[in-house]
């Protein structure tokens, strides 16, 4: 039986593909149009559920990996495309929370049958590692700000309100909420100017089967562009897309990268 595919946006859907078939499985990918960036078996709009689940049932898939980014701002401006099992979906949900959304989709397609597997097994080498991961080292000062901005991310991520935090001096410069870790990296910036840091981690009991933080060349242009000075990530939690090619690249910009825990 193939593992059915839901892919958003960047290259992990894709990675998760190409690892898993060399394994030996097969794959059956479905994307959504507007978000995912790479070619799959089947493309739907945002919110076709019910379309989504006939397709799986017609492949014969029964395990699922949900992988890729899905801006929560846009369950907001899709809603009027929405089917009958989306809204159902929405309607179950306790608040509009990114956790609480997923894991309400999860349980509907639970409910048809489907179980959503944790794709750590194809992806293991991309998790950040403990301590610094490039040939740059952080200055004492920015090693402090991280630490200091870890414990604070580590609270927000478990409030569910966003995953990366900015910071500066041991203050919090900007916190992710809707727009993601680009934009807040982009707003930080602006608000801090040159020097500060960002912090990235995962939830204190992170479900490895949705919303795993990741971070990619992109998130690298966009720390250039801030002039910030050091990127932290929590090891062992948060996924380095193309990982050697980021550490590299990482290096060559002057960017320290380092594995908290």
């Amino acid at each position: 039986m193939p593992i059915g595919l839901i892919a958003g946006r960047g290259r992990l859907p894709q990675i998760f593909r190409e690892s898993a078939e060399k394994s030996g499985e097969e794959v059956f990918s479905v994307g959504v149009k507007g978000i995912t960036d790479f070619q799959v078996d089947e493309l739907l709009p945002l919110g076709r559920v019910g379309k989504l689940i006939k397709l799986f049932k017609k492949r014969g898939v029964r395990e699922v990996v949900m992988l890729g980014k899905f801006e929560h701002r846009l369950i907001y401006s899709s809603l009027l495309a929405f089917d009958l099992k989306a809204l159902s979906i929405l309607r179950r949900a306790k608040d509009r929370r990114p956790a609480t959304l997923i894991k309400a989709f999860m349980e509907a397609l639970e409910e048809e049958g489907f179980k959503f597997i944790d794709p750590t097994p194809y992806l293991r080498d991309l998790l950040a590692d403990e301590g610094v991961m490039g040939r740059r080292e952080p200055s004492e000062e920015a090693m402090e700000d991280g630490m200091f901005g870890f414990i604070v991310a580590k609270e927000l991520a478990e409030l569910d309100v966003g995953q990366t935090v900015v910071v500066k001096d041991k203050a919090v410069v900007a916190v992710e909420a809707m727009e993601g870790t680009q934009e807040t990296i982009k707003r930080g910036g602006k608000i801090g100017g040159k020097g500060t840091r960002i912090v990235k981690v995962a939830r204190k009991n992170q479900d490895f089967r949705i919303d795993v933080p990741t971070v990619g060349i992109d998130t690298l242009e966009v720390i250039r562009e801030i002039k910030a000075d050091a990127l932290f990530l929590e090891a062992g939690k948060v996924y380095i897309v193309d990982k050697e090619k980021f550490l590299r690249k990482a290096d060559r910009l002057g960017i320290p990268v380092v594995g908290l825990c």
